[in-house]
């Protein structure tokens, strides 16, 4: 139960992150999975570029420790948190607000 409360998370996280609307195509999601930034960067990021989706974000507890878990992590374990959300569809194509972040949270 726990498990698939954290996927859910997880999965209303990168929907948030990945912003609105589905392409066909994989996200490039290499700049998330080697990006040195810490949460606090990546945070002060997506409420410069999205205020509402860091709004949003900020109030999950759940979600917040989902974002937190991934940039603990290697690239490999990211890799693999993010390719489980990948299992869904309507996230594939949602890419361009954690790319913002991604390449721009050094800044912050």
């Amino acid at each position: 139960m726990k498990t698939k409360i954290m996927l859910m998370a997880g999965v209303t996280t990168a929907a948030a992150l990945f912003g609105a609307g589905a392409a066909s195509a994989q996200p490039d999601v290499e700049a998330i999975v080697n990006s040195t930034c810490t949460y606090p960067q990546v945070m002060n990021a997506l409420r410069a570029t999205s205020p509402e989706t860091a709004a949003e974000l900020e109030s999950s507890m759940l979600a917040t420790g989902w974002i937190q878990n991934l940039l603990a992590a290697g690239p490999d374990e990211r890799r693999a948190s993010i390719a489980q959300l990948q299992a869904y569809p309507q996230l594939n194509g949602y890419a361009s607000t954690i790319n913002a972040v991604a390449y721009s949270c050094q800044n912050y």
